[in-house]
């Protein structure tokens, strides 16, 4: 049986960011596109239809609640799952975005491989992740 390859777009201002989130991932047969900044990601997102979205908060040329609410005000892109990365680590932060934004998950910078494959294992399934 042909194993499944899932596709991550991680918008993020940060290169290393981006690639120490794929190395974490490759293990775990993610496809991860790095996208530089707000702007890009919307439109890589848009393009590539992935299956979920791992989206930075604070980027320099489109902040990630604007790139969070424009993916949800798309009929194309509004049931892509999201997971918010983010440096902004308090509490009220991780409300606001879990019960007022509705994300799909939020995991506060700096946060281990493990929390990462555990963060989408409970947003996109088990199943996908093992």
């Amino acid at each position: 049986m042909a194993e499944t390859v899932r596709r991550a777009v991680y918008i993020e201002d940060e290169p290393e960011m981006i690639d120490l989130v794929r190395l974490i991932l490759a293990r775990k047969r993610y496809d991860v596109i790095g996208a530089n900044g707000g702007r890009a990601g919307l439109d890589t997102v848009r393009k590539i239809l992935p299956d979920v979205v791992l989206l930075d908060l604070m980027m320099p040329d489109m902040d990630g609640w604007e790139v969070y609410h424009q993916l949800k005000a798309d009929e194309t892109t509004r049931d892509i799952p999201v997971i918010i990365i983010t440096a902004k680590a308090q509490n009220i932060d991780k409300v606001l975005a879990l019960h007022i934004a509705k994300v799909d998950d939020y995991i506060p910078k700096p946060f281990t491989p493990q929390e990462l494959v555990d963060s989408l294992s409970k947003v996109l399934g088990a199943r996908q992740l093992s």
